[in-house]
């Protein structure tokens, strides 16, 4: 299992320290583990901040500043924490713009590389970069390695296609533990005997898992009209990793007026789902957008037709010229939607589970989730997952309260 240090920083001028008290409360009827808490500083009066640390119970414990709209400002604090069912915890935080740089093991890893074509071995790339922009009728996708970002905790690990589809694509794994600094999406024979997990899902043109496209009226339609588009890491770890895929001037249809939007992946360590915040440069009311799941082959179908839906399906993980070395791979696929967004359910066909939605704010949030049948910690059949799926919604719509003190 891979570890690495991550360096957090924080800043904050005219004080050297702000001591913060908070409350986090779980009213739910089950247990909370690894729940993530998210803090927006602008709330709690700061400025600029270069170090925290977060005690719980007297505690120390690994927390991270984010940088999110990458001005030079950290925006948010986050930490991981378990809740029971019915209970409250008091957290004490200390944020600093004095002292040394927090390091704690990062137990999440994110990568973006763009293809050396001198090095013939597909996990041994080495040209890593953070951030990468294309003009219109650019498409960079054989120019990346894995064809995007690709980002990982130690259950699940995910990548998003940096082209006009933008699909988001899913490795499994069979073991926990970190593995994309090694295989880079791509195991070889040894590594594979070794245990180490693969792409497990073929996407095509789908839907893949959960991927924000536009819709004409009858079908989702590609991010093709764009003046420029990005990838971008937003955050390395400790705790979550935060990839930025940006679209500017897109027009989802012909003659609408274009729009920008931005897209955070945001994955946090011990939890299977990735959450997906888009946000665009103005109210998008008049707009009508697909999300949804691809239609795995002859896979079973859930819905609660309240905006949770998700599959459990067997399929070739990749193209039939390219499925020398693979083996068919079962996966069991989620998506949550809150009902806020959702236009209509669509009925399945050959292609996706879809959705259409729009918002009446510049903001659409929802979250993915995913398992591989390969998991020795995970889920083998299809009751189990729909179950899972169950719960977890619930969980999603009892969430945390976070109280000042």
């Amino acid at each position: 299992m891979l570890t690495g240090v991550i360096t957090l920083l924080i800043s904050i001028p005219g004080f050297s320290q702000k001591d913060i008290t908070i409350t986090v409360t779980n009213n739910s009827k089950t247990s909370k583990l690894n729940e993530p808490i998210v803090l927006n500083l602008k709330e709690y009066n700061t400025d600029i901040v270069r170090s925290a640390t977060v005690k719980c119970e007297g505690k120390e414990i690994p927390c991270q500043l984010d940088d999110i709209n990458q001005d030079g400002i950290m925006d948010e604090l986050c930490f991981i924490t378990d809740i029971e069912k019915k209970s409250s915890k008091k957290i004490n935080i200390t944020l600093s713009n004095e002292g040394l740089p927090k390091e704690y093991p990062s137990k999440v890893y994110v990568e973006m590389l763009l293809s050396n074509k001198k090095i013939k071995e597909s996990n041994k790339q080495n040209l890593y970069i953070s951030h990468l922009t294309v003009d219109r009728d650019v498409n960079p996708y054989w120019s990346l390695h894995h064809h995007g970002a690709a980002f990982e905790n130690d259950m699940v690990a995910y990548r998003i296609y940096f082209d006009h589809r933008q699909t988001v694509d899913i490795y499994g794994k069979y073991n926990k533990g970190l593995e994309l600094k090694q295989t880079q999406f791509y195991p070889d024979k040894d590594q594979k005997k070794a245990g180490f997990g693969d792409d497990v899902l073929w996407v095509g043109s789908t839907l893949g898992l959960g991927t924000l496209r536009g819709w004409d009226g009858s079908k989702p339609t590609m991010l093709t009209d764009v003046d420029k588009r990005s990838q971008r890491i937003i955050s390395r770890g400790p705790l979550r990793t935060i990839v930025e895929v940006k679209d500017v001037a897109w027009r989802p249809q012909p003659g609408q007026e274009p729009i920008d939007m931005t897209t955070l992946y945001i994955l946090y360590t011990g939890r299977r789902e990735c959450y997906v915040k888009a946000t665009f440069n103005k109210n998008v009311d008049k707009y009508k957008f697909s999300t949804g799941i691809i239609n795995v082959k002859n896979s079973k179908e859930f819905s609660d037709k309240q905006g949770l839906r998700g599959c459990w399906g067997t399929d070739w993980p990749v193209s039939e010229k390219d499925s020398a070395g693979h083996k068919r791979e079962t996966v069991g696929l989620g998506i949550y939607i809150p009902r806020e967004y959702i236009i209509s359910e669509e009925a399945a066909n050959k292609d996706n589970y879809a959705f259409v939605i729009s918002s009446k704010t510049n903001e659409i949030n929802y979250k993915i989730t995913f398992c591989s049948d390969n998991e020795k910690f995970g889920f083998h059949n299809a009751e189990k997952w729909f179950d899972y799926l169950k719960e977890w919604k619930k969980e999603q719509e009892d969430p945390i309260i976070i109280s000042k003190q």
